[in-house]
Order: structure tokens, then C-alpha cells, then sequence
């Protein structure tokens, strides 16, 4: 008989990785400060497709910019011909949503979102082919306040989440007649030193000449810093704008360095730009990017619309938290069962039941390939758990109607364990967890308790 065929094992795709169970609860920590920061300044979420018309992000980005050039992950739908684009980023779909469902009829609107983007380019350290971000949009609003506003939720999430070394770099890049008088003289400048300009900055100068100010070419940056300033083309409107938003962070203890080479590659962009940036994450520093864009509801065929709005990488932040120590690794459940024997296998499931009707999160012990196991063993799966007490039930508190309780992380492990009747056990439980106060009056049901972890 012959020897059969080795099955070959399927990995994931490179570059878009899997969140284990290890790492989920750092993600869960950020996502839910995330929300709790976005709610507190009015913003709602929206959720928009990862597949978008590929003639979104064409007409919206630029056919000369990188991404739409050489980094969408874009096909033809074979059952109808349609063109389409896992979404690179998130603000083309949420102004696309926003024209469609008319979401500013009745006055500006604040948006957040989060989800995974696609961008077909090399793998490396906090930059992935499928990433997630969080990103805010404020449309309708004019005004230099709502670009403040933005920035001064960026640094509450910092703190919140403990980031201490991310630091903000602000710049104007002015109207659409100011930047194009400046890059008419910055390609007059390019060109009288082509010499310096490597193959990429060739490749842009005439099509997007304020990209090559972006260069990390250590021979180019002499040149490049010497170039005209797009800040010195800002006509009244412009500058005024800008100093209303220093002002505002000003008044608000927000620190920021003017960063005059900072630009954004896409023309819809106007007025403020910023970046939140550090340096330990090596040469991929900026973790959160934003600005003004109110040209883009007109390029889409809408009405025109004032807006501002940022993006944040979330792979990149999560980095960030591991560097400052934040290692959050919160318990399981509150509430391990342990259980031997058919009859105390029962009354272990109505158990958790009544415990998870209090709010508790509880783990029962259920048999793995290998069977049920001994108690030793599943004591330890109890204290790996994290939970705050094991349930015991042997045959004997079987047959009793009782169960051993164990606080899995007293102090004084010799006096750690009680035996108590059933229908006592949710009560004690709930008043060891709570400290026999937390109610919630809210609830249809006036036993169930919320716990907070």
C-alpha cells in the first residue's frame, strides 16, 4: 500500500497577519479607550465596505500618487465587470457615504471609524498589506476650532492610553491658488538642481513635486530644506486660519514644532496638516496623520464641504504601548468550575447559568481529547485562568447540594476556601467581587449586577 500523500499546510498571506487571544486584549484595551475618548467629544461611528469602486480612489487620491499607482489591491469582478479596490484608507469611503446618504442635511457631522485598509507594498515592522486604523472625519465645520478640537482629542487618547513620547508637527499648506504659485517655483528650483534629485524624485517633479519635500535621502536633504516654503505663499485667509489653530492649542497646554516640509501628497488637501510622531518605532515614526480637506466632497460630485479629519495606525500604536510597558493581559473570567463526576458535571452547568445572569463571566471546565482530567489539573487551568475564585464540585458536594469556593488570589492562601450551600453560592460571590454594593438599578432584573473589570 502505497505511503499516503503528505497534506500540505495553508499559511496566511504575508503581511496580513492574525490577532491571537494573547494579543487581542491589548487590541480590546485600545479599541474601547478609543471609543470612550471619541464618544466624549460627540463623535458617532460609521461603518463603511473594505471594497470600494476603484474610480473612488482614482479620483480621489490621485492617479500619480504611490498609492493608486503601485500599492491598491485592485481587481476586475469577474460575474459583472466591475472595477474594484480593498479600501487603502478610510476618508474617501466616509465622504463617499456621507454624499450618498445626504448625512449633512441637517448641519455638520463628526464621524469615526475603525477597520482594516489594504496597501500592496513590502512587509515591515508596523506596516502591514492589511492594517487597521481609526480615523475621525468632521464634516460642514470651517472654522480653525474643529482642526484644534481634533488634534486636543489625539493627545486625550495619548494620555489615556499612557504614550508619553509621541510629539505633534503642524503646518499650513494653504489653498489651492497659494500651493499652485508655490509649486510653479518649486519645480523652477528642482530643475535648476537636477543633479541632486535621485530617481524617484525625477519620476515626481512634475507630477508631484511636493512629495520629493518628503525625501529621506540624506544626499537630498541639504537641497530639499533649502527649497521654497509653501508657508511663505499663505495669503491672509490662509495664515489667519493657522494662527487660529495655534492659538487654540496654545490656550490648551498642547505642544507642537512648525514643520514647514510637512505636505500631503493629495491635492484635496488645504490649510492644516498634522502629524503625531516618535521616534521608537525607527524610520516608520508617524502614528497618527491628518488635516483639511475641503475640496473632496467636489471632487466627488457633491456639494462642495468643509472638512477635517485624521487617521491613526493601530499596529503601530499597539507597538508604541508595548515600548512604554503597557502589557495588559486582563483575567479570563471571574469564576473557574471545577467539576468530577456526571452529576456534579449538571449542577456545575446551572451554576454558571445563575453566576452569568449576575454579570459574571465564568469558565466551566469541559473535556478536552484527552477527557475531563483530574482536579490537580484542573485546578490549574482554574489559576491560569486568572479567575478570582474556583467553584469546586466533587461527588460528595454533589450529593449535599453544596460547593467548595476557593479564592484563587487571597493572601492568606491557608484560610481561602469555604464550603456553602447552593443557592448561596451567587450571592457570596457577588458580594466577594463587588464588596456587596455594586447594583445596578437599571436593569429589568434587581439581582443582576454589572462587574467592571
Amino acid at each position: 500500500m502505497s505511503e499516503q500523500k503528505k497534506i500540505e499546510k495553508i499559511s496566511g498571506v504575508k503581511g496580513m497577519n492574525d490577532v491571537l487571544p494573547a494579543d487581542a486584549a491589548m487590541w480590546e484595551l485600545f479599541e474601547n479607550t478609543v471609543q470612550s475618548v471619541l464618544k466624549s467629544y460627540g463623535f458617532q461611528q460609521i461603518r463603511t465596505p473594505i471594497l470600494e469602486s476603484t474610480n473612488l480612489f482614482s479620483r480621489g487620491l490621485g492617479e500619480v500618487t504611490d498609492i493608486v499607482e503601485k500599492e491598491m489591491y485592485s481587481f476586475e469582478d469577474a460575474l459583472n465587470g466591475d472595477k474594484l479596490t480593498l479600501r487603502p484608507e478610510g476618508t474617501a469611503g466616509i465622504v463617499r457615504a456621507a454624499l450618498e446618504h445626504n448625512l449633512t442635511y441637517d448641519g455638520p457631522k463628526r464621524l469615526w471609524y475603525t477597520g482594516p485598509m489594504f496597501r500592496h507594498e513590502k512587509p515591515q515592522r508596523g506596516r502591514y498589506r492589511q492594517f487597521h486604523q481609526v480615523g475621525a472625519e468632521a464634516l460642514g465645520f470651517s472654522g480653525p476650532d474643529i482642526d484644534a478640537e481634533l488634534i486636543a482629542m489625539c493627545q486625550r487618547l495619548w494620555d489615556d492610553l499612557g504614550l508619553q513620547n509621541v510629539r505633534l508637527e503642524l503646518n499650513s499648506i494653504g489653498d489651492a491658488h497659494e500651493r499652485q504659485q508655490h509649486r510653479v517655483d518649486l519645480i523652477a528650483y528642482f530643475e535648476q538642481h537636477k543633479e541632486v534629485l535621485d530617481a524617484e524624485a525625477q519620476r515626481r517633479l512634475y507630477s508631484n513635486p511636493l512629495r520629493i519635500l518628503d525625501t529621506k535621502n540624506p544626499n537630498m536633504q541639504a537641497m530639499v530644506n533649502a527649497a521654497p516654503k509653501l508657508i511663505d505663499y499663505l495669503g491672509e485667509e490662509s495664515k489667519s486660519h493657522f494662527e487660529g489653530v495655534q492659538k487654540i492649542l496654545r490656550h490648551n497646554s498642547i505642544p507642537f514644532t512648525i514643520n514647514p516640509r510637512l505636505v500631503r501628497g493629495m491635492d484635496y488637501y488645504n490649510r492644516t496638516v498634522f502629524e503625531w510622531v516618535t521616534d521608537e518605532l525607527g524610520s516608520q515614526g508617524t502614528v497618527c496623520a491628518g488635516g483639511r480637506y475641503d475640496s473632496l466632497a467636489s471632487i466627488f460630485g457633491g456639494k462642495a464641504t468643509p472638512a477635517c479629519g485624521f487617521a491613526m495606525g493601530v499596529e503601530r500604536l499597539l507597538e508604541l504601548m508595548k515600548a512604554s510597558g503597557e502589557l495588559h493581559s486582563p483575567s479570563e473570567c471571574d469564576v473557574y468550575l471545577v467539576h468530577q463526576g456526571a452529576e456534579a458535571q449538571m449542577q456545575s452547568f446551572v451554576i454558571g447559568e445563575r453566576l452569568r445572569d449576575a454579570g459574571l463571566d465564568v469558565v466551566l471546565h469541559c473535556a478536552s481529547a484527552v477527557g475531563v482530567g483530574s482536579f490537580k489539573s484542573q485546578m490549574k487551568k482554574a489559576d491560569a485562568s486568572g479567575a478570582s475564585f474556583a467553584i469546586i464540585i466533587g461527588e460528595d458536594e454533589a450529593s449535599s447540594n453544596s460547593v467548595t469556593i476557593k479564592a484563587m488570589r487571597a493572601e492568606d492562601m491557608d484560610n481561602n476556601q469555604i464550603k456553602l450551600p447552593f443557592e448561596l453560592v451567587v450571592d457570596y460571590i457577588v458580594d466577594q467581587i463587588t464588596g456587596g454594593s455594586e447594583t445596578d438599578s437599571s436593569c429589568d432584573n434587581p439581582n443582576h449586577i454589572h462587574i467592571h473589570h
